[in-house]
């Protein structure tokens, strides 16, 4: 079935005004909903809606909303969270939209919330991305009427439901002890070298474009992205690969345009370090294969030549550690902060011994087994 066919039309939410302290109904906005698809109460805000305005768009048990606006090159629009809280207690602001299922004796919201998280966590949303002036918005009505969903019998749906909702529970587990595990290698780093603001230690320090090569790709036009060829990345695709996702590419090259490419400016190899250019979150990869792959100009930064002296995955963590604890002084931009290759060759790097720098590296590998 069409998703159209399932939900009733897309609720758009309200904005409302400021409401005057100890009134106001509460809005959830999209920093309320979180990549897995469960909703924050802890900072809800509160808004001034016209009753009217309220009743229409009030959240019901089993509503999911949906991002309509936001994300950025990092992060795809179309985040979706399942509303299980009091009915008609909350609304919602006017970058989400609400969608309620209109039989849901036969099909259950739950199960339809498993796809939907599904099919963004997969790049889905990213054909129905609409791009203005930095904000990404998504083609709602376009996606509803295009994409279908298998709906099996109820009993069949809430087998799955509680299936994924048990798999959920170790999923979250897990991902606990790897955040543990992140903290670990950062506080390794900060044992071992000190904060990079402050330089504790008192290291010497070097410009990385001492260091490395910095630079991007050469432009590729629109017109000469195919459906089939050499994968081509974007920001959003390597900041999925940053975070150890999984990435289904939609954009290519014809190898014979990735061959020429690669003549006028190299092409990416193991150890060098891709990033975002919009990256206040330190999602940078450090590039762990050999498959053929190209890269967007500008959008994302190519970190390579690396100075034997220097050991990539140190070079990595140096650099999460500036950019998150210093992005806005690094990053410029009026609409967003954003990282550029002038800005990134001034960055300064610790001056350590390589001795020093391979020990550190040998602990974040071991820690890394731990992960996998």
């Amino acid at each position: 079935m069409k998703l159209k066919e399932i939900f009733y039309a897309p609720i758009t939410g309200e904005w409302g005004k400021e409401a005057l302290p100890g009134t106001g109904v509460k809005v959830l906005r999209t920093t309320n909903f979180t990549d897995d698809g469960i909703i924050d109460f802890s900072k809800v805000v509160l808004r001034d809606i016209p009753l009217k305005k309220f009743i229409e768009k009030s959240l019901k048990y089993g509503d999911i909303l949906i991002e309509k606006s936001g994300g950025s090159d990092t992060k795809p629009v179309g985040r979706v969270v399942l509303f299980e809280g009091e009915n008609e207690q909350y609304i919602y602001n006017n970058f989400t939209a609400a969608l309620r299922v209109r039989n849901q004796e036969i099909i259950h919201p739950k199960y339809l919330f498993y796809f939907l998280l599904n099919f963004y966590k997969f790049g889905g949303t990213l054909k129905f991305e609409n791009k203005t002036t930095g904000i990404h918005n998504l083609k709602l009505d376009l996606m509803l009427s295009t994409v279908e969903v298998f709906i099996p019998q109820i009993h069949e749906q809430l087998n799955i439901i509680r299936s994924l909702d048990k798999i959920t529970k170790i999923i979250n587990a897990r991902k606990n002890e790897l955040q543990s595990l992140h903290v670990l290698v950062r506080s390794r780093f900060s044992e071992m070298f000190g904060d990079c603001r402050s330089n504790p230690k008192k290291w010497q320090t070097k410009y990385l474009e001492n260091i490395a090569e910095v630079s991007s790709s050469k432009r590729v036009f629109v017109e000469e992205l195919q459906n089939k060829g050499i994968p081509f990345y974007r920001g959003t695709e390597v900041g999925m690969l940053a975070e150890g996702k999984q990435v289904f590419p939609e954009l290519f090259i014809t190898e014979t345009h990735y061959t020429e490419l690669c003549a006028f400016t190299g092409k990416p190899h193991i150890g060098d370090l891709l990033m975002p250019s919009i990256c206040p979150d330190g999602r940078i990869w450090l590039v762990n294969t050999d498959k053929q792959f190209y890269f967007k100009d500008g959008r994302v930064l190519w970190i390579h030549k690396i100075d034997s002296n220097y050991n990539s995955i140190f070079l990595l963590y140096t650099l999460k550690d500036k950019i998150m604890s210093d992005y806005n002084s690094i990053a410029s931009g009026t609409t967003f902060a954003e990282l550029k290759i002038f800005a990134l060759k001034k960055c300064r790097i610790f001056d350590v011994p390589l001795t020093l720098q391979t020990q550190f590296a040998d602990f974040v590998q071991q820690v890394d087994k731990s992960k996998y």
